[in-house]
């Protein structure tokens, strides 16, 4: 029966890996960031709600302006004004390009 040799131990003078990309900040800095561009406002129903952020408050009901509704990523509806209540919203996310 053959014996397997153990792995040579770690290069201690290798430098650890870098850490993981993280965004500095706290929600609230990136909120503050959005405001005024365009974001994706997920729905716990699912459906997309893409437009500029006008404003928010601390319950998260959003004002978005140049609305449009995506579902199952198609646009069905433009709205110029939308006011989403905050007990709806999944998650609000940065557009990249709209």
């Amino acid at each position: 029966m053959e014996e397997s040799t153990p792995p040579p131990p770690p290069n201690e003078s290798s430098p650890p890996p870098p850490p993981p990309a993280a965004t500095s900040g706290s929600p609230t800095d990136f909120l503050k960031g959005v405001v005024g561009k365009r974001v994706v406002v997920r729905l716990t129903s699912g459906v997309d709600y893409k437009g500029v952020l006008s404003c928010l408050d601390g319950y998260m009901n959003i004002a978005l302006e140049q609305t449009e509704e995506h579902v199952n990523g198609t646009i069905t509806n433009r709205y110029g004004d939308t006011f989403i209540r905050g007990n709806n919203v999944l998650y609000i996310s940065a557009a990249e390009a709209l």
